[in-house]
């Protein structure tokens, strides 16, 4: 259940990178990423610290790398798939950065972005597969302007910049799982 942009099954944690969305925006699109830190390592509380600019980046050299970052997004569904939010949806989260989807660019403005703990090749958890969908169909009741073509990945609005969620998403199962027809 959704309620005033905050998703109730989710551990509540607030990130300091956000931002209002522009006036008179419409949330009309759901992007699918992956995140794991240090890169493929899953469980170390990394990715939660980073969101919230609490990561000590001498902890690992590739933290060196990213150490001027601010970002964040809607949600993180990790490897259990136990759900944390932190930045409400009805805010604009920093996790798309340049980005365009139909024509149209800043999609951070009018999406609402979704971590997978994962990485582009190594595959995803089946509790991270039935938390997506569920999420997915509570958002596009709430958010009626997300619908099934308004579902895509960060390596789709951003590509050559982005890779993820990478080859190892199965998209097929996840929009069948959420009552969509296979992607060509």
């Amino acid at each position: 259940m959704i309620d005033r942009g905050r998703l109730h099954s989710a551990r509540w944690v607030p990130s300091p990178n956000f931002g209002p969305r522009p006036d008179d925006t419409d949330i009309s699109l759901l992007v699918i990423h992956n995140i794991s830190l240090p890169p493929g390592q899953f469980g170390t509380g990394c990715v939660e610290q980073f969101f919230c600019n609490e990561l000590d980046f001498a902890q690992d050299p590739y933290f060196e790398t990213i150490a001027d970052l601010q970002v964040s997004s809607h949600l993180l569904i990790e490897r259990d798939g136990a759900v944390v939010q932190f930045v409400r949806f009805t805010d604009r989260a920093w996790h798309a950065g340049q980005s365009v989807f139909a024509g149209r660019d800043n999609c951070n403005d009018y999406s609402i972005g979704i971590e997978l703990e994962g990485t582009d090749h190594e595959p995803y958890t089946d509790e991270q597969y039935r938390q997506l969908a569920i999420i997915t169909r509570d958002l596009m009741q709430s958010y009626p302007a997300i619908t099934h073509d308004r579902i895509t990945g960060h390596e789709h609005i951003a590509p050559g910049r982005k890779t993820d969620p990478g080859p190892a998403f199965e998209w097929n199962r996840y929009l069948d799982s959420v009552g969509e027809k296979e992607v060509e």
